[in-house]
């Protein structure tokens, strides 16, 4: 996977295919939410703008913020989570994607203060350890130094709960954050239905799981995942 190819339109397009994947896969939640994407030149960041849902962003509204939030290119609204993808970006260089969403599983599973466990193969990928989870705060983020305490609270993982909030996934791509976005929401709506029974619950050793992680989640099946879910999207009209 590359982190958008093609100059300025391959970054606004790839934000695009973003939002139109996470819209199909649950993670809606009217015109909140966004992605960003980092700039090939090093100008900054390709972002999703304000006032649109995911459905709606064409490659025209994508904008480009540098690392203060200013915009570059662009006349969109935007975001002011902005310091969300600034900080997590700025704080490690081998981020080149970061997903920020409200799926509503996710947010249930944190909520209940229960750890996510390895149930299936999608929640492999994000345990052990236990997935951090982000608790300074219920409200946006919208200054620099909060941003840089949910990156902190990051750290080298790739996925976090924002409790009260939503989460925060991240890759070397957009489209691994995407990816993690999706198997996170798809991990935590299992765990809920499992514990809904009122049995207990089963999962393998971490032992296993890593060993599991190796052979489930390899960067090729993360790829393939994402060439699927862009396939899966339904056809759009000409607008």
């Amino acid at each position: 996977m590359t982190t958008g190819g093609g100059g300025d339109f391959g970054a606004r397009h790839l934000i695009v295919q973003a939002c139109r994947v996470l819209k199909a896969n649950g993670h809606d939640d009217y015109i909140w939410g966004h992605v960003a994407v980092r700039d090939a030149a090093g100008r900054g960041f390709w972002m999703k703008p304000a006032g649109f849902g995911f459905e709606e962003v064409l490659e025209d509204d994508v904008i480009l913020i540098d690392g203060d939030g200013n915009i570059l290119q662009g006349d969109r609204p935007r975001h002011s989570e902005w310091p969300i993808h600034t900080e997590i970006m700025a704080a490690n260089r081998e981020i080149g994607g970061v997903v920020h969403t409200h799926p509503p599983h996710s947010i249930a599973l944190a909520a209940t203060g229960l750890s996510l466990r390895g149930l299936s193969h999608a929640g492999t990928l994000f345990t052990p350890p236990d997935v951090p989870r982000f608790d300074l705060t219920a409200n946006l983020i919208v200054d620099r130094s909060l941003g840089g305490a949910l990156a902190q609270t990051l750290g080298d993982q790739r996925a976090a709960f924002m409790v009260n909030h939503g989460i925060v996934t991240t890759g070397e791509t957009l489209q691994e954050a995407v990816v993690r976005a999706v198997l996170l929401e798809k991990a935590c709506s299992q765990q809920l239905l499992a514990q809904n029974t009122g049995t207990g619950l089963m999962w393998p050793s971490d032992e296993e799981s890593l060993a599991k992680r190796k052979t489930v989640w390899p960067p090729a099946h993360l790829e393939a995942l994402w060439d699927y879910l862009v396939r899966a999207l339904p056809v759009e009209p000409n607008r």
